[in-house]
């Protein structure tokens, strides 16, 4: 970029953050870098500027920058939920394109800053995660790449098996009072309800055992001596504390893997809410700057594309830009602030998502019957439900770990929480010799599939079998 378009990006800058903080958007302060096509796609591939490596990085990179090549698809920025806020823009952008990316990641901005699932993600995980990088690259050097490879590969497989509602902190960290209502940093008004989303911090107790309408007494331990006993939801933190045998710089790479998945989670959760909003109010920003008749036409096909609805699922911009705008002509735009603080997709979903939005949208439920996808059903409500259903913990199954001391004798037994979704068994069955892998003995899972209770047991990386429980 020449440095007259320098000079007029930052001119657009300024003039963008004026007009977001007019709107009530306050992000954090933001940091601009502008990257070329690879090392923005790398980025994208690790999800952060730095990060470990792993051969599923590499893949994931090659995949993205090859729709880049052929055009099939493009990233246009990433932002990072950090303190400073860091937004890479990719540097082929034009000057239009770069203000609609300025006006979209500010708002993202604001978003981070506020929604109460991001109030106990670090601000500084950059750092943490080039510290985890050097951690690894450590282990690497002494004990060799290959056995490193395989505890990541085991522990990636597993990564969302966590308890993004439970305790956060390290394993070894003594435990924290009792959290209250947190003081307001300087130069920053206190939120609504602060006081109770930091009771969101706290361990909730699992519930007992629900495994669907056809629930039993869980199978006999035969006499063991449990190791730990009732519903565990944080498979990973587990392993980690627990496993007979893992060295500590295994356990070490299972932590590091867990907290930073603990840090994208509330992403997954939010990715309708947070890309509306983001959509939402670049479009009112942009269209209140004065815009050149070349630059309205470009902003309203690129602002078109954004939001154009894809023909077998879900557009998260198009969405949450319909039901933000939506909520803001019936309720007005300040209820906007409460929505983005308040909500996560499950609850704008199930709160929001109104009989005259599904028709509008033409939203339906459909499956596969035979060689053709066919509608099943129309009605809003169950739309909706489905919908929900599909967000429901990210669209992960829930996977607890019921006992450590497995017949007594040290087997693992898991249980998956069925309700209404089968797990995928072919992935269930590659995934299980990874927990085989960090355990070091027999794993036990327990599921339902077509209404059957069936229990999967590993006992080796090639020797997974599936039988059926009785009723």
């Amino acid at each position: 970029m020449t440095p007259r378009g320098l000079g007029r990006l930052t001119e657009a800058i300024e003039m963008i953050h004026d007009k977001a903080r007019e709107r009530g958007l306050d992000g954090f302060p933001m940091r601009y870098e502008i990257c070329p096509a690879d090392v923005l796609y790398t980025f994208g591939a690790y999800g952060m500027p730095v990060r470990f490596s792993h051969w599923s990085f590499g893949k994931a990179f090659h995949r993205m920058k090859t729709q880049y090549d052929f055009n099939l698809s493009r990233i246009y920025e990433l932002v990072i939920n950090s303190d400073p806020c860091y937004a890479f823009l990719l540097d082929r952008n034009t000057l239009l394109q770069n203000k609609v990316i300025v006006a979209h990641v500010v708002a993202h901005s604001d978003f981070f800053r506020h929604n109460y699932r991001f109030a106990a993600t670090s601000r500084r995980m950059v750092d943490t995660m080039a510290a985890h990088a050097k951690r690894i690259r450590d282990y690497e050097m002494r004990h060799g790449r290959e056995a490193v490879e395989a505890v990541l590969d085991a522990a990636l497989a597993l990564q969302d098996q966590v308890d993004p509602h439970g305790a956060r902190e390290p394993r070894g960290r003594p435990p924290e009072p009792m959290p209250g209502p947190a003081p307001p940093s300087p130069g920053r008004r206190p939120r609504p309800y602060e006081d109770l989303w930091a009771l969101d911090r706290l361990t909730a107790p699992e519930a007992g055992r629900t495994a669907g309408p056809d629930a039993a007494p869980h199978p006999s331990r035969d006499g063991g001596t449990p190791t730990h006993r009732g519903p565990q939801r944080d498979l990973l933190r587990f392993l980690m504390e627990n496993s007979p045998c893992l060295a500590e710089w295994q356990r070490d790479i299972l932590a590091m893997v867990r907290e930073e998945m603990l840090y994208f989670w509330p992403q997954l959760e939010t990715k309708i809410l947070n890309e509306g909003w983001a959509t939402y109010w670049h479009a009112r920003i942009i269209r209140a700057l004065d815009l050149s008749e070349s630059e309205a036409v470009e902003f309203a096909r690129l602002h078109g594309a954004v939001i154009a609805p894809l023909p077998t699922h879900i557009n998260p911009y198009h969405l949450g830009f319909r039901l933000l705008s939506d909520i803001a002509r019936r309720r007005g735009e300040a209820h906007l602030f409460e929505v983005r603080e308040m909500e996560t997709d499950v609850s704008l979903l199930r709160n929001y998502l109104t009989r005259e939005l599904v028709e509008e949208l033409d939203l339906y439920v459909y499956r596969r019957e035979g060689d053709d996808w066919v509608v099943v059903d129309k009605d809003w409500r169950r739309v909706r439900d489905q919908l929900v259903q599909q967000m429901t913990n990210c669209g992960i199954p829930v996977i607890t770990v019921a006992d450590g001391d497995y017949r007594g004798r040290g087997e693992l037994y898991l249980l998956h929480r069925y309700e209404g979704v089968p797990l995928d068994r072919v992935y269930a069955e590659r995934t299980l010799p990874y927990v085989f892998r960090l355990w070091g003995r027999p794993v036990h899972l327990e599921t339902v599939l077509k209404g059957q209770r069936v229990q999967f047991t590993c006992q080796g990386p090639e020797q997974t079998t599936c039988r059926n429980l009785e009723p």
